[in-house]
């Protein structure tokens, strides 16, 4: 491949400690001059021997600044002479070791003010932070200062102040450690009730941009959290503001080019407000967590668009980012060729001479111009739907649909003959597990069988090659397993699956398997408090503080789904600690959730459900599994299901309940049943007057 050619060229003069690694990311620096090593005793103990400072530089393969910074300074001989001289270089991939990025990232952001990647931070011996940022330029620029005065600067002050640098790495990690224990609310100073919910939606809907969808201003992230909310607030409120909103926010996303016109999937983000110019890296939790998004979104308004995105997006999950074995790869690079968005990007004349006859509509609908709309070149996004360009122009939708279509293909082969971006074939625990929870839902809603064979390899591949005999489970795999244990994040994320997997197959086994993983949870991660839970396992030796992450990022808060894994299978198994604890950690959160539900996203859906009450279906009788299908199909955002031909005494959500010709559909509340169903419609009638019931209780 291209990139890979690009990023060997140094490979005959150079060779570091890097070229025994698995990881993407430190394999395209394995032939820097920088005499790099991955984190470990050996540059750890280095460091203390020779009494250097440490110098980490944390980033992941698909980063763009992270790729400028190597071709600009760690691929200069003269730049790496110096790092070599005075440090010990350390590079880590943030996808690899989450729990090193996260506390760094802290005190970089507590120097600087900011973070991002590449994350360059300076450590004594004893991996204490002093000093640290971001990207740094070969020459200075931008009111930043250059590479080289950083590390001469640097350097001499540990050579001359190693006192002061002492006292200023022990008062920085003694705060980041008061930091980390952050106070909660008392469990019964306000309830959580429907006036909670609107608040959350209130504070979503004031930093709504109500033009271009999404919140805020640019960059803008997908937000998928807040976007379920506000579709969930619609399902039990009928409330128009809400729902007008979350579906703005996905047209435009899939309408701009953070969406892959082409092949299918979504750029990690947009650098504009309109949702133009992506960061064209694609990552695959991003894509699972859109999967799931727009498959509600089909659910709760039937519209078709919403199904062809969750098809083209799986359809390019399936021929970009799964193995052989059928794990999922973890990334594709924003560069090819040096260059970023090179992949994507097209010029009015080379479409023009692929699309002959149908360019001129094609420019239209895609804002293609002469001069480029970015950078000289043209992404392709459509600025107006599919619908309103047909009137504009004139022609028959049917029409205008097909040769979109039709010029799509010709466009996509011609891509494909492109040098590829870089593919990271890391496969990461908990990525992996939110891929398949979102490959359970796009299931429910379609029925594509597919789907449910995805999901179910995934965890057969989870189970084969990152756990072992004795059930530890690790946090990535790459051509071989990564000996790093699993961290909280991916824990919650498996359990949620094995959760989802067991409602679209009756097969009970996976609740076990859930149930399993919960009690090693709270074995192994509980913090003091027995309240929350720590990122990494008690034992862990190679970190200096044990970190409590809720907030939700790019990906959910490990805490937050474990409140609701907690809340689920306390209804499954009838276990009233796991209720109780989730409920606490609900309510520890709650003020920060209502106060900033962005940054609390996963956190308010867990509040959400909460309020609302889990919907606990019971399906008996010789057709349950076709019922079930049917049930999974319809919008029930949140719900507890389970299926079987008989009752059975050791779940209670099927106990007293018999076998009968006729299957019978129960909707409970606590465990207490309404008259059985025995159709869909008559399920459905008794499930909308149940919310009507709650909402007009709620109101009174």
């Amino acid at each position: 491949m291209g990139f890979k050619l690009y990023y060997n060229q140094m490979e005959e003069a150079f060779t570091n400690h890097l070229v025994h690694e698995t990881s993407a990311y430190l394999l395209q620096h394995a032939h820097n001059p920088v005499n790099w090593y991955a984190w470990g005793e050996e540059a750890l103990n280095k460091a203390k021997q020779e009494n250097k400072p440490i110098l980490i530089s944390i980033g992941y393969s698909a980063c763009h600044w992270c790729h400028v910074m190597e071709r600009e300074s760690f691929e200069d001989e003269a730049t790496a002479a110096l790092m070599n001289r005075y440090f010990i270089n350390i590079k880590i991939d943030r996808e690899e070791r989450p729990d090193l990025d996260h506390f760094y990232m802290d005190a970089v952001q507590t120097i600087t003010g900011s973070g991002g990647w590449p994350l360059n931070v300076f450590l004594t011996s004893d991996l204490k932070p002093f000093y640290g940022g971001t990207y740094y330029p070969p020459v200075a620029a931008y009111n930043r200062s250059s590479w080289k005065e950083v590390l001469n600067a640097v350097a001499n002050a540990y050579q001359t102040k190693k006192i002061e640098i002492d006292a200023q790495a022990q008062s920085l990690t003694e705060h980041l450690l008061s930091i980390n224990e952050f106070r909660t609310n008392n469990l019964n100073d306000e309830s959580l009730d429907n006036t909670a919910s609107k608040t959350i939606t209130d504070n979503l809907l004031k930093n709504a941009d109500t033009d271009w969808g999404g919140f805020g201003n640019a960059p803008k992230f997908p937000q998928t959290f807040s976007i379920l909310y506000l579709l969930r607030y619609y399902y039990f409120f009928g409330d128009e503001a809400a729902l007008k909103q979350a579906v703005l926010s996905l047209n435009k996303m899939m309408q701009g080019g953070m969406y892959d016109h082409l092949g299918g999937g979504f750029a990690r983000y947009s650098t504009d407000k309109q949702w133009q110019i992506p960061h064209f890296e694609k990552m695959l939790y991003d894509n699972a967590l859109l999967i799931e998004t727009y498959t509600e979104a089909y659910q709760l308004t039937k519209d078709i668009k919403y199904a062809d995105v969750v098809k083209e997006t799986i359809h390019f999950i399936q021929q970009e980012f799964t193995s052989a074995e059928g794990g999922f790869y973890s990334a594709l690079d924003a560069d090819s060729e040096g260059v970023e968005g090179k992949y994507y990007v097209w010029s009015k004349v080379e479409i023009d001479e692929l699309l002959k006859n149908d360019s001129e509509i094609f420019f239209t609908i895609y804002n293609v111009l002469e001069q480029g709309n970015w950078g000289g070149t043209n992404i392709l996004w459509l600025h107006e739907e599919i619908e309103l360009i047909a009137k504009v122009i004139g022609i028959n939708i049917e029409e205008l649909k097909a040769l979109i279509k039709r010029c799509k293909k010709i466009l996509f082969t011609a891509r494909q003959k492109r040098v590829r971006p870089l593919l990271d074939t890391k496969i990461i625990l908990g990525w992996n597990a939110l891929m398949t929870k979102s490959l359970c839902k796009a299931y429910a809603a379609f029925q594509d069988e597919t789907y449910l064979r995805m999901a179910e390899t995934s965890l057969l591949f989870i189970e084969k090659n990152l756990c072992n005999e004795n059930d530890i489970y690790y946090h990535s795999w790459n051509k071989s397993l990564h000996k790093q244990e699993a961290f909280l994040d991916d824990y919650a994320a498996l359990i949620q699956a094995y959760i989802y997997l067991s409602q679209i197959t009756a097969n009970e086994q996976y609740l076990f398997k859930a149930k399993k993983l919960t009690e090693k949870v709270i074995e192994d991660f509980s913090d003091e408090d027995g309240l929350f839970f720590y990122f990494t396992k008690a034992d862990q030796q190679d970190i200096i503080v044990r970190k409590k992450e809720i907030y939700d990022g790019a990906t959910p808060s490990g805490n937050a789904l474990m409140a609701e894994n907690l809340i689920y299978l306390s209804v499954y198994f009838d276990n009233k600690l796991y209720n109780k604890q989730g409920e606490k950690m609900l309510y520890a959160i709650k003020k920060m959730a209502l106060n900033h539900p962005l940054s609390f996203g996963s956190w308010a859906l867990s509040i959400q459900n909460f309020i609302n009450g889990l919907r606990e279906i019971v399906v008996i009788g010789r057709n349950h599994l076709i019922i079930l299908k049917e049930i999974l199909k319809k919008y029930i955002p949140v719900k507890i299901v389970q299926s079987s031909m008989l009752g059975n005494n050791y779940w209670p959500l099927l106990r007293h309940k018999n076998f009968s010709e006729k299957t019978c559909i129960y909707l409970c509340e606590n465990y207490n049943c309404f008259n059985p169903a025995e159709t869909i419609e008559e399920f459905i009638n008794l499930i909308d007057q149940n919310i009507f019931d709650k909402i007009n209780k709620a109101t009174k």
